[in-house]
């Protein structure tokens, strides 16, 4: 199951400068992941810095 952000997400882009595939990119509100290309890997999760992503 792929990882997801919540509305915690203070757009930092941290998350998506670490993730191997690239399936991480900026919306209007939040960064979002894109559930087909993530891998399941948990690196964005563990470098978030208010926690905002999880296994959804």
């Amino acid at each position: 199951m792929a990882y997801k952000i919540s509305d915690a997400c203070v757009k930092c882009g941290s998350c998506a400068e670490v993730c191997p595939v690239g399936a991480i990119s900026e919306g209007d509100a939040q960064y979002e992941i894109n559930p087909d290309a993530c891998v399941d890997c948990g690196t964005c999760a563990a470098q978030c810095p208010v926690e905002a992503i999880s296994e959804g």
